[in-house]
């Protein structure tokens, strides 16, 4: 199984490459103590992967922007990105996940010196007032 992610918007587009990605959480957020559907709901795409040093003289990966995303203010329109995540297997997407109006609520890095490559944790959401533009689509190949 692999994973790709692409994020768009703010400054630039950037895609995180496959081999990065170790896991991949989708969460649609819905009150545990609501008795009856909850108008307040939201949905939630966790990330975690490897950051991985370019060697010979090549560009090291994407994630990088993945840390300057996480540091944009609140009131930037460049805080809100889409982030695109297919999750691939035996040459079909069997799911997409697109949250077109994402914000960073966490992100961390993570380092051993045993490893050899450092860890990164992303958590998106999106943004409340556009929970109707999330997607969920899959089944297809690619």
């Amino acid at each position: 199984m692999g994973f790709q992610v692409k994020v768009e918007g703010g400054s630039g587009a950037f895609e995180i490459n496959r081999e990065n990605i170790l896991t991949v959480e989708y969460k649609s957020d819905i009150p545990g103590d609501s008795n009856a559907r909850s108008k307040d709901q939201g949905a939630t795409l966790t990330v975690t992967g490897k950051i991985l040093t370019g060697l010979g003289g090549l560009v090291g990966d994407a994630t990088i922007e993945l840390g300057k995303w996480s540091l944009v203010p609140s009131e930037s329109a460049e805080a809100y990105r889409n982030i695109k995540v297919d999750v691939l297997a035996a040459n079909q997407v069997v799911r997409s996940y697109t949250l077109p109006n994402a914000f960073v609520i966490d992100y961390k890095e993570d380092y051993s010196d045993t490893s050899g490559t450092g860890k990164f944790t992303l958590v998106a959401r999106q943004k409340k007032d556009k929970l109707a533009g999330v997607a969920i689509e899959g089944g297809y190949a690619f």
